[in-house]
């Protein structure tokens, strides 16, 4: 756990940002909710052990960590903001009976869609990510 936390501080500063007990609390639960959590997911868990820390802080923090590429935003269909904390390439399993994310890494696929979109040559944009959401319903058993 002190490791992680550490872990935690040393990513902080590297992004520049003040190493708080909010922040690293915040990133924490992030990375132990380990679920694609909305801000309000992360409000109630992070409030076990931060009880008065206030929902507006969570929001900027978790706006900064985002524009400090510490976490990604991930939005669903029913336009709710959900919150990856991994940062590296992956794409996303959603579910559409319950909203469920999982996390989906594939390289093979990587390469497909950067010979597709580098034969398509797109006039005037450039792609800086391809990240896919792949809709569909996870078996039960």
């Amino acid at each position: 756990m002190e490791e992680k936390k550490e872990e935690i501080r040393h990513k902080l500063s590297q992004k520049g940002l003040r190493v708080t007990p909010q922040r690293i609390a915040i990133l924490e639960t992030i990375y132990q909710l380990d679920n694609h959590p909305t801000a309000d997911q992360i409000i109630e868990e992070v409030r076990k052990s931060h009880p008065n820390l206030a929902p507006g802080t969570v929001y900027k923090v978790l706006d900064a960590f985002v524009d400090n590429h510490i976490i990604k935003r991930v939005s669903t269909d029913e336009g709710v903001m959900r919150y990856d904390g991994i940062v590296g390439h992956h794409h996303h399993l959603y579910s559409t009976e319950d909203g469920e994310i999982r996390d989906y890494a594939d390289e093979e696929l990587d390469e497909l869609l950067r010979d597709f979109f580098r034969r398509k040559k797109m006039e005037g944009f450039h792609i800086d990510e391809t990240i896919l959401q792949i809709k569909g319903r996870f078996k039960q058993g």
